[in-house]
């Protein structure tokens, strides 16, 4: 009779199983659990693209009333805006000619600290 060494010894972790041959994707329930994932992300997704929508359209007014309210202000302190001339010429294109510009005895704004 011959004798087994402690190495050729079979145990519980050799056993084989079929358990995770099974695929995943392959059991109906597991399909409709992953679509029903999907789904909720893609409500999650919807409201914050509604969000962020919603915030872009609340900074673009608020751009446009700091607009109306700057030209009020110059408009106060008797500082027309005027176009350029040489901006009528045919030859300067429109990148290269500024749109408008301050009157000329305008000073800019500094801070000094």
């Amino acid at each position: 009779m011959r004798i087994r060494s402690k190495s050729s010894i079979k145990g519980l972790r050799d056993i084989r199983t079929v358990s995770g041959k099974a695929g995943r994707a392959g059991v109906p329930y597991m399909v409709y659990m992953n679509i029903s994932c999907l789904e909720m992300e893609k409500a999650r997704r919807e409201k914050e693209k509604f969000s962020a929508e919603n915030t872009i359209r609340k900074i673009d007014s608020r751009l446009a009333e700091i607009e109306a309210q700057k030209e009020s202000l110059l408009a106060s302190l008797g500082e027309r805006r005027r176009k350029v001339p040489e901006c009528r010429d045919d030859k300067v294109t429109g990148e290269d000619c500024p749109k408008v510009h301050l009157a000329e005895d305008a000073q800019p704004f500094r801070i000094k600290y």
